[in-house]
Protein backbone atom coordinates (compact mmCIF):
# COMPACT_ATOMS: atom_id res chain seq x y z
CA UNK A 1 0.00 0.00 0.00
CA UNK A 2 1.49 3.40 -0.88
CA UNK A 3 -0.11 6.93 0.03
CA UNK A 4 0.66 10.01 -1.76
CA UNK A 5 -0.43 13.79 -0.47
CA UNK A 6 -0.53 16.54 -3.19
CA UNK A 7 -1.54 20.03 -2.65
CA UNK A 8 -0.18 23.35 -2.67
CA UNK A 9 2.59 24.32 -0.29
CA UNK A 10 1.84 28.02 0.18
CA UNK A 11 -1.77 28.83 1.45
CA UNK A 12 -2.34 33.09 1.97
CA UNK A 13 -4.73 33.64 5.33
CA UNK A 14 -8.41 32.96 5.73
CA UNK A 15 -8.08 30.16 2.68
CA UNK A 16 -9.06 27.07 2.33
CA UNK A 17 -5.96 24.63 2.79
CA UNK A 18 -6.85 21.39 0.35
CA UNK A 19 -4.85 18.42 0.05
CA UNK A 20 -5.10 15.10 -1.67
CA UNK A 21 -4.13 11.65 -0.87
CA UNK A 22 -3.88 9.00 -3.05
CA UNK A 23 -3.58 5.35 -2.04
CA UNK A 24 -2.63 2.36 -4.60
CA UNK A 25 -2.43 -0.91 -3.56
CA UNK A 26 -5.67 -0.88 -1.50
CA UNK A 27 -9.33 0.14 -1.54
CA UNK A 28 -10.14 3.29 0.64
CA UNK A 29 -13.65 1.54 0.43
CA UNK A 30 -12.74 -1.29 2.72
CA UNK A 31 -14.60 -1.61 6.29
CA UNK A 32 -11.22 -2.59 7.49
CA UNK A 33 -9.48 0.91 7.67
CA UNK A 34 -9.73 4.47 8.48
CA UNK A 35 -8.05 7.11 6.18
CA UNK A 36 -6.80 9.78 8.04
CA UNK A 37 -5.13 12.60 7.81
CA UNK A 38 -2.10 14.24 10.43
CA UNK A 39 -0.07 17.16 11.05
CA UNK A 40 3.02 18.28 12.78
CA UNK A 41 3.75 22.00 13.20
CA UNK A 42 7.36 22.91 13.39
CA UNK A 43 9.05 22.11 16.83
CA UNK A 44 5.56 20.16 17.76
CA UNK A 45 4.17 17.08 17.95
CA UNK A 46 1.91 15.51 15.51
CA UNK A 47 -1.62 16.01 15.85
CA UNK A 48 -4.38 13.97 14.54
CA UNK A 49 -6.89 15.96 11.99
CA UNK A 50 -9.70 13.39 10.97
CA UNK A 51 -10.76 10.69 9.56
CA UNK A 52 -12.81 9.21 6.56
CA UNK A 53 -13.84 5.57 7.20
CA UNK A 54 -14.45 2.92 4.32
CA UNK A 55 -18.45 3.36 4.56
CA UNK A 56 -17.66 7.24 4.12
CA UNK A 57 -18.35 8.60 7.38
CA UNK A 58 -15.98 10.88 9.12
CA UNK A 59 -14.47 11.89 12.38
CA UNK A 60 -12.72 15.26 13.24
CA UNK A 61 -10.96 16.52 15.70
CA UNK A 62 -12.95 18.56 17.89
CA UNK A 63 -10.57 21.65 18.05
CA UNK A 64 -10.20 21.73 14.13
CA UNK A 65 -13.84 20.31 13.63
CA UNK A 66 -15.41 23.64 12.75
CA UNK A 67 -13.21 24.15 9.68
CA UNK A 68 -12.32 20.36 8.22
CA UNK A 69 -14.02 18.41 6.11
CA UNK A 70 -12.78 15.23 4.58
CA UNK A 71 -14.46 13.97 1.52
CA UNK A 72 -13.20 10.76 -1.41
CA UNK A 73 -13.40 10.33 -4.72
CA UNK A 74 -14.00 6.60 -4.97
CA UNK A 75 -13.40 6.37 -8.72
CA UNK A 76 -9.46 7.54 -8.43
CA UNK A 77 -9.26 5.88 -4.77
CA UNK A 78 -8.24 9.40 -3.13
CA UNK A 79 -9.18 11.09 -0.04
CA UNK A 80 -9.05 14.67 0.08
CA UNK A 81 -8.57 17.29 3.18
CA UNK A 82 -10.02 20.81 2.88
CA UNK A 83 -9.25 22.91 6.31
CA UNK A 84 -11.09 26.51 6.19
CA UNK A 85 -9.76 29.87 7.59
CA UNK A 86 -6.26 29.22 7.97
CA UNK A 87 -3.96 31.01 10.14
CA UNK A 88 0.19 30.61 10.47
CA UNK A 89 -0.76 28.03 12.85
CA UNK A 90 -1.93 25.88 10.54
CA UNK A 91 1.69 25.98 9.35
CA UNK A 92 3.10 21.93 9.67
CA UNK A 93 4.18 19.22 7.74
CA UNK A 94 1.00 17.26 6.62
CA UNK A 95 0.60 13.66 6.53
CA UNK A 96 -2.49 11.04 4.95
CA UNK A 97 -1.99 7.38 6.88
CA UNK A 98 -4.17 4.57 7.05
CA UNK A 99 -4.80 2.43 10.56
CA UNK A 100 -7.07 -0.48 11.27
CA UNK A 101 -10.68 -0.01 11.89
CA UNK A 102 -10.47 -1.73 15.51
CA UNK A 103 -7.28 -0.06 16.69
CA UNK A 104 -7.48 3.46 18.49
CA UNK A 105 -6.82 6.14 15.56
CA UNK A 106 -5.43 8.64 18.15
CA UNK A 107 -2.68 6.29 18.75
CA UNK A 108 -0.38 7.31 15.59
CA UNK A 109 1.59 4.00 16.15
CA UNK A 110 -0.97 1.73 15.06
CA UNK A 111 -0.73 3.21 11.85
CA UNK A 112 0.59 0.91 9.34
CA UNK A 113 1.17 2.87 6.15
CA UNK A 114 1.86 6.64 6.10
CA UNK A 115 2.38 8.88 2.72
CA UNK A 116 5.68 11.22 2.96
CA UNK A 117 4.05 14.29 4.06
CA UNK A 118 3.59 17.52 2.46
CA UNK A 119 4.93 20.48 3.88
CA UNK A 120 1.68 23.71 3.73
CA UNK A 121 3.17 27.24 4.67
CA UNK A 122 0.20 29.86 5.22
CA UNK A 123 1.77 33.27 4.67
CA UNK A 124 0.79 36.01 2.87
Amino acid sequence: VQLQESGPGLVKPSQTLSLTCTVSGGSITTNFYYWSWIRQPPGKGQEWIGYIAGSGSTNYSPSLKSRTAISRDTSKNQFTLQLSSVTPEDTAMYYCARVQAGEWYLELGKYDYWGQGTQVTVSS
